[in-house]
């Protein structure tokens, strides 16, 4: 019975690792280390996988759980000066250059300030790659919802980042990404 209650939340998980992934990147950015997030929360969701009733929909589930760490997590413990040292050593390994790493602190950095709604649809869809209908799902809100709150978002980051001698675009968000996969 174990093999297969493996077996199958690995089937159920596998077309979910690479949204997940970015998605615990950039909610863990700067503020708590990826890996412990993402173990955390396929852990649960491991142990109650019997008790999930869409498991077709285990992403939404995986997203939401790792929301609820990360706000818990973030509730203990402050801002870590550690943690983003270590992120930046993960991205510098994975041959990010001086510049990109100055990028995504200042990207991340403006994407922190967003009210929460708009940097949870920003980061599930720049980041994850999730489609506006499945972040309507997540947020239990309606597509359109979920598109003012995704333009809102650029439109607030895009304002933040001007002026700056070498213009940072939100665009950017997914090619850093790439770097902490």
């Amino acid at each position: 019975m174990p093999e297969d209650k493996r077996s199958e939340f690995m089937l159920a998980y596998q077309p979910c690792h690479e949204p997940f992934v970015r998605y615990c990147s950039a909610l863990a950015y700067g503020k708590m280390d990826v890996q412990d997030l993402m173990q955390d929360v396929l852990l649960g969701a491991f142990q109650r996988f019997d008790t999930i009733r869409k498991k077709d929909e285990l992403l939404h589930y995986l997203i939401r759980a790792a929301k609820n760490r990360a706000i818990s997590t973030w509730r203990v413990q402050r801002r870590s000066a550690d943690v983003s040292e270590q992120q930046m050593a993960r991205l510098k390994e994975r041959g990010a250059s001086a510049e990109t790493l100055i990028d995504a602190q200042i990207l991340y950095g403006a994407i922190d300030k967003l009210p929460a709604d708009q940097r949870d649809a920003l980061v599930l869809f720049e980041v994850s790659g999730l489609s506006m209908a499945e972040i309507a799902v997540i947020h239990n809100s309606t597509e359109g919802a979920v598109k003012v709150r995704v333009s809102r978002a650029r439109a607030a980051v895009r304002t933040m980042l001007q002026g700056r001698a070498r213009p940072v675009h939100a665009g950017m968000l997914h090619t850093l990404t790439s770097f902490m996969l």
